[in-house]
């Protein structure tokens, strides 16, 4: 049983729109990369996946195609997100032989049936024998070691790269949910808006990217942030360089952060008083991604008027949660999603 026992391996995933993390189970975080692949029109070949294909992303001939197999946390490329879990778990193993028992896997909250169904199929296709799924939220707020079960309010928002996962938690449950598609992708696409339109200059998605990251933030920064950008004019076609600044980084973003805003006030109006008022005694954690753009969280204390902290570690919150789960699995396993299956219905 020993030997059995080390060959085979236990599994929590982050399927993410901009991140794909892996945990091993009892290990540790294995995979902590990009969901970007690249392909070869021509002959179908994937050339590179993770961090080697996103190093490619707006710099790639005609031929060769740079695709994100997961939009808005949702499965766009069936099998492109199984050859990149295939690729992952090679890498995990090496020159090994593992046998992968069990995957528990964080999904975003608003999932149709069918779609929650695509993700199971991708990662059992993938070689692994069982796959269960998590609500992106209660992962998190395991990852985060809140007190889910408790009788109180457990208040987690997730901001990913496709999706911003809002939740209140309480008794190893979601209260009240809710899922929008203004996250990380969002804010940079409309950052290349704000240049286009403003500029007349046009900039891909890697450069607004180190937009956000260096200049953005929620509310005004102390230090002023000049940057150089370069692009293509579009009145010339040719190559011209602008300076931006932290100010019109923030104007771009600033739409979007108030529907955010305005979808968490939504959640917070639709749970229970008294969960209400234990959110104010507790207050809001933040996580994912975006939630290390500079200020955000002042911001969201200033709007909701509710104190906000940003989780230890956010970006690989979520995976560790779905390792929590995979290794105190009997202990989990009432809050773990596994639908049935059509020959299991029973008419």
């Amino acid at each position: 049983m020993g030997l059995f026992s080390y060959f085979s391996k236990n599994i929590g995933i982050d399927l993410g729109t901009a991140n794909s993390l892996i945990y091993l189970a009892n290990k540790g975080i294995a995979i902590n990369e990009p969901s970007v692949a690249a392909i070869n029109n021509k002959t179908g070949q994937v050339l590179a996946i993770g961090e080697e294909a996103r190093k490619m992303i707006g710099r790639t001939p005609a031929h060769i195609s740079v695709i994100r197999p997961l939009v808005n946390g949702v499965i766009s490329d069936f099998e492109m997100t199984q050859e990149m879990l295939r690729h992952f778990l090679k890498k995990i193993s090496g020159a090994k032989v593992y046998h992968y028992n069990r995957a528990v896997i964080g999904v975003p909250t608003n999932l149709t049936e069918v779609e929650r169904k695509s993700v199971e199929d991708a990662v059992v296709g993938s070689g692994i024998a069982k796959a269960y799924l998590l609500e992106e939220p209660m992962a998190a707020a395991i990852g985060a070691r809140m007190p889910i079960n408790e009788p109180t309010s457990n208040m987690i928002i997730d901001i990913g790269g496709g999706t911003t996962e809002i939740a209140i938690i309480s008794m190893g449950g979601i209260v009240t949910a809710q899922s929008v598609k203004i996250a990380g992708d969002k804010l940079s696409d409309d950052i290349i808006k704000f240049v286009r339109d403003e500029f007349h200059l046009t900039i891909g998605e890697p450069t607004a990217e180190e937009l956000k990251i260096i200049a953005g933030s929620a509310l005004p920064i102390d230090q002023k942030l000049d940057l150089p950008v370069r692009g293509r004019d579009m009145a010339t076609g040719l190559p011209r360089e602008i300076i931006i600044r932290d100010t019109h980084v923030r104007a771009a973003i600033s739409r979007s952060l108030k529907s955010m805003i305005e979808a968490i006030k939504e959640v917070i109006e639709s749970a229970p008083p008294e969960l209400v008022g234990d959110i104010l005694r507790r207050g809001i954690y933040l996580c994912g991604g975006g939630s290390l753009l500079k200020g955000i969280d002042k911001f969201m204390e200033k709007e909701l008027l509710v104190t906000t902290t940003v989780v230890d570690d956010p970006l690989t919150c979520v995976v560790r949660g779905t390792g929590v789960v995979v290794e105190n699995f009997e202990k989990y396993s009432s809050i773990v999603n596994n639908p049935l299956r059509p020959k299991d219905i029973k008419v």
